[in-house]
């Protein structure tokens, strides 16, 4: 999803989700940025205060976090670099995020506790199983990722989406749908305050029109049956 043509071959291979040979000698860059990794989430999981973690956070990921979004310590990844985090976005405590394929966060995400994002595959054929078969995954805008939840390499969550809590999404989630379960099924659409307000209110009108029917058909026949009789 994300080119820079500054960067190594090898990663934006990674970002365009092609296929890593486990023989590939460029396969040193990332170890290399991976015990850089480690040595900034140690520092950033016992920060005392938040500038510190901020600016901790800015160099895990290699680029500037945003002031209005929050990632809560203890937190793992095993890369750093092709983690992608917009506006007022909060990730809470122990997710683990596997980014080397790109994961991608929009503004207003929610992350609940121990969340696992993986961005990673392998090959199934046994001889060529160390390969790596990178896949970006991407949370819409105002998603919801409730707490345990793993979300698999190429997933898509949608725009205002809910993913219920320990589910594993192996497939894309629609806009505005709630979806649980292992793994994961489509359970409903999103309901709005503002959508089951408007509903509440369809209803009652609903059986107003019938009742006032109801009695008029009601009048109605009383008229007919006096008249039969006065006849």
């Amino acid at each position: 999803m994300v080119t820079d043509q500054k960067q190594p071959r090898i990663l934006q291979q990674a970002l365009n989700g092609e296929r890593i040979v486990a023989n590939d000698p460029q396969l040193a860059l990332i170890s290399e940025i991976v015990s850089l990794n480690d040595k900034l989430l140690a520092e950033f999981n016992s920060a005392n205060d938040r500038t510190t973690a901020k600016s901790l956070l800015n160099q895990i990921t290699g680029k500037i976090v945003p002031v209005s979004s929050t990632i809560k310590a203890p937190f793992q990844t095993d890369f750093g670099r092709h983690i992608f985090v917009g506006e007022n976005v909060f990730i809470n405590r122990d997710c683990m995020f596997v980014d080397l394929g790109g994961i991608y966060i929009e503004d207003d995400v929610l992350i609940g506790p121990r969340v696992t994002l993986v961005s990673v595959n392998h090959v199934e054929d046994p001889k060529q199983r160390r390969d790596l078969l990178p896949k970006a995954v991407l949370i819409k805008s105002n998603a919801w990722i409730g707490a345990g939840a793993t979300i698999l390499p190429g997933v898509t969550v949608g725009k205002n989406a809910i993913v219920g809590a320990g589910s594993v999404v192996t497939k894309n989630v629609p806009d505005n749908a709630v979806v649980a379960g292992v793994p994961a099924k489509y359970i409903r659409d999103i309901h709005s305050d503002c959508a089951q307000f408007m509903t509440k209110k369809i209803n009652i009108f609903q059986k107003a029109i019938f009742l006032i029917a109801f009695f008029l058909v009601k009048k109605n026949t009383v008229q007919k049956m006096l008249h039969f009789w006065t006849v």
